[in-house]
């Protein structure tokens, strides 16, 4: 008999044993643990007949409906298997730890392997971690404004041994309407929170975390509550970077990419900038002058970056000013400025 673990248990066996998700393949798309294997035991169809029979005739039917749909493709279902994990060991989920996990963990079973179920599927899960993104940690978030290089000087310091949640990469976004550009498609807000969870996990939460100042949404993606608490109540370290530099690295970073998509996302933001300010930026893309887009972008997304951390009572704020920007300088005076100032400071909440 398969043994089941609650989701803390579940997880932390995780790093010796890889997770199966029997459920369909856009309920695994919508969402899974990361570094799950999907295989489905219904396919989107076969799962939204067996549901409707459900609906309509009961368990029974349905139980017998599903069956009819299983004895047939075992053997596929064993071979899909072989083919994705070594060894006889797995940990298996479905949405809410009912027939499916429970019909695949048999299946495998009388065929040699050993089978871990989580109490509760899928559903515990997202449930878990929801509540563990929630514990007090050592948070500093580095903040500027757009075009000062977070990124890359979190990049760095996370070279240097620092830990660091990059949640624009996670996000697949930079933030702003031009933040899509040149990156690969949006996770869903479930597979984001997903994979905040299992690097925020990993971490020591009495050392210091550094997170990069972030609006509620990256793109399409919602930042959870409990991040952006941290983010809007731990101490805020600000990069001085002078907009001449910041220009030039937005130059550098969206230049020739795609002048469409620049266009476009110019016109997202039409009735902030006004109809004059994107007739001119428009007709610069079209000439070429990117250092004129990027200045005329930044004079609207400096005074909305003001006005939003301005807004933040009590939070606890550094100036730190930059002459040159050399990102593993930058980082490299950032840890020492946050060791010193913060680490047995009183602003860290933790």
């Amino acid at each position: 008999m398969p043994i089941t673990l609650d989701a803390a248990e579940f997880l932390t066996v995780s790093e010796s044993m890889p997770f199966v998700d029997v459920r369909s393949p856009s309920e695994f798309q919508q969402g899974h643990i990361p570094g799950a294997i999907n295989i489905p035991l219904f396919n989107d169809p076969e799962r939204a007949e067996v549901g409707t029979l459900y609906v309509q005739s009961g368990h029974d039917h349905a139980v017998l409906k599903g069956l009819d749909i299983i004895l047939p493709k075992t053997d596929k279902l064993l071979r899909a298997l072989r083919e994705s994990i070594h060894g006889y060991n797995l940990q298996m989920y479905c949405w809410r730890g009912g027939m499916r996990s429970l019909s695949m963990a048999w299946m495998f079973e009388t065929n040699g392997y050993h089978v871990s179920l989580l109490n509760g599927g899928y559903k515990a899960y997202r449930r878990f971690i929801r509540t563990r993104l929630d514990e007090q940690a050592k948070v500093v978030v580095l903040g500027g404004y757009t075009g000062s290089g977070k990124t890359e000087i979190l990049s760095h310091l996370e070279e240097m041994g620092e830990q660091v949640i990059d949640l624009e990469k996670l996000a697949s976004h930079k933030g702003s309407a031009f933040g899509g550009i040149g990156l690969p498609d949006q996770p869903t807000n479930e597979q984001f929170e997903n994979s905040l969870f299992e690097l925020w996990q990993r971490l020591d939460k009495n050392r210091l975390i550094w997170l990069e100042d972030e609006s509620r949404m990256i793109g399409r993606v919602t930042m959870p509550d409990p991040i952006i608490r941290k983010i809007q109540e731990s101490p805020l370290i600000i990069l001085e970077v002078p907009k001449e530099v910041r220009v030039k690295r937005l130059v550098r970073e969206y230049a020739g990419i795609d002048d469409r998509m620049l266009g476009e996302a110019v016109m997202k933001i039409e009735k902030k900038l006004g109809m004059l300010q994107v007739k001119e930026a428009l007709i610069s893309i079209q000439e070429k002058d990117y250092a004129s887009v990027a200045d005329k972008m930044l004079t609207y997304y400096d005074k909305s970056y003001s006005f939003s951390i301005n807004r933040r009572e009590g939070q606890s704020r550094y100036q730190f000013p930059i002459d040159k920007f050399d990102s593993g300088e930058i980082a490299a005076g950032l840890s020492e400025f946050a060791y010193k100032q913060l680490r047995n400071g009183p602003d860290i909440p933790g």
